[in-house]
């Protein structure tokens, strides 16, 4: 790859300056939640010092700036997943809101009794809660593609279980423990022969990878700001103009009206129909600069050198003798679930912590994925674009040492 300058983005990252119990914090619980550049913390400080002000609503001056401002992040993260038209971009509170709200006025607009919704063995619970109780609702079945031991989608299995009763598929880009990188374009393919619609978490997708939802031809996509150097309390769901508008609103309230009488409610176009109440208006806005921030060092640059360390992770790691890898599947991003010597992952979390070492440990949200390889949980380290190789040496002693600790 190109030269990638790793100093200089870490220098962006406050954060990164920390020192936990003495040591340099050596962050990798990426997958959680990113940090966040001085962009981006420069952004907030903006908005409440320079336009804070309620959206959409007002005709006063910073009203109409504010307004600006939060338009202009829909307008950039259309952009950047290629949307075809902006208003097809909803602003929700994050992932687990985004698809709630498809389970919601899909689910309840398109999925009737005996229905089937299709979703995978590795899923968040947030992509598999909400499916359970659209179908208790209304009497449908929920469907679970199986995985290999490696980690992998069962394709032959997904393929026999489209049909005529399967109302949509709800799957995972990247696995939030595994890793996995799912071929969705063809799992979209496949859905679609059936007329069948496709949802996509990209919740562990977006920050890692280059998302084009027209070339994808998915027909939802739901991601969240924070796991891409954004802050919390705000996501994205993006959804094709043509279920958008059949689909009846999330929540009533101010903004998601056009007009309102005692006897009838007119509810207001798009996107604005499922924006309800007033949003998340800072984060919102600094979202847009955590877009820019990315577009600055590059997807395709990110991706490769993220690839790059992965690699370097996963090499140095086999090394360890004690050593489970959790999610060895040939297309991969960001993730590392491991085990220790048949350690409980806290043990070996809390050694890593002493350290200056921050990692995931437990099921990580998904606890069928943990009964399928009957295990209580792993250790997760998750990668961002300012990891070095030197965090990773820094990781592998510190798992030998917790490794000899716990024989």
């Amino acid at each position: 790859m190109t030269h990638y300058d790793i100093h200089s983005i870490r220098a962006d990252f406050p954060i990164l300056k920390t020192k936990v119990n003495g040591y340099p914090l050596v962050y990798l619980d990426n997958g959680a939640t990113t940090q966040k550049p001085q962009s981006v913390i420069n952004a907030i400080t903006d908005y409440y010092t320079q336009i804070n002000s309620n959206v959409h609503r007002g005709v006063h001056h910073l009203s109409q700036l504010a307004t600006d401002a939060y338009e202009v992040t829909r307008r950039k993260l259309s952009e950047f997943i290629n949307a075809a038209q902006d208003y097809e971009v909803i602003l929700t509170n994050g992932t687990t809101h985004s698809i709630n709200l498809v389970a919601h006025c899909y689910g309840k607009q398109f999925v009737k009794e005996g229905d089937e919704i299709i979703i995978s063995a590795m899923e968040h619970h947030s992509n598999i809660v909400p499916w359970q109780m659209l179908c208790e609702e209304q009497g449908a079945k929920l469907r679970v593609v199986p995985i290999n031991d490696e980690g992998e989608l069962d394709m032959g299995a997904y393929q026999a279980m489209l049909n005529e009763r399967v109302k949509l598929v709800s799957i995972t880009y990247v696995s939030n423990t595994l890793g996995t990188l799912n071929p969705i374009k063809e799992i979209t393919k496949l859905a679609h022969d059936h007329g069948i619609p496709v949802l996509v978490d990209g919740a562990q997708a977006i920050q890692h990878l280059h998302v084009d939802v027209q070339a994808l031809d998915v027909d939802f996509f739901a991601f969240s700001g924070h796991k891409m150097y954004g802050p919390t309390g705000v996501g994205v769901l993006y959804g094709k103009e043509k279920w958008l508008d059949q689909m009846p609103p999330y929540q009533g309230g101010g903004d998601m009206i056009k007009e309102v009488r005692f006897e009838k409610t007119i509810y207001n176009e798009l996107p604005f129909k499922f924006e309800a109440g007033t949003p998340n208006i800072e984060a919102g806005i600094c979202l847009g600069a955590a877009v820019d921030y990315i577009k600055t060092i590059g997807l395709s640059q990110i991706a490769l050198y993220e690839t790059e360390l992965l690699k370097y992770a996963t090499k140095a790691l086999s090394e360890i003798d004690q050593i489970r890898f959790i999610g060895t599947a040939k297309e991969k991003s960001s993730v590392i679930s491991f085990l220790v010597n048949g350690a409980h992952p806290y043990d070996v979390g809390v050694i890593l912590d002493k350290l200056g070492i921050a990692v995931r440990t437990g099921h990580h949200c998904t606890q069928p994925l943990m009964e399928r390889f009957g295990i209580p949980g792993t250790v997760r380290a998750s990668i961002a674009m300012y990891n070095t190789k030197e965090e990773i040496d820094l990781l592998v002693s510190a798992v030998k040492r917790a490794a000899s600790m716990l024989l």
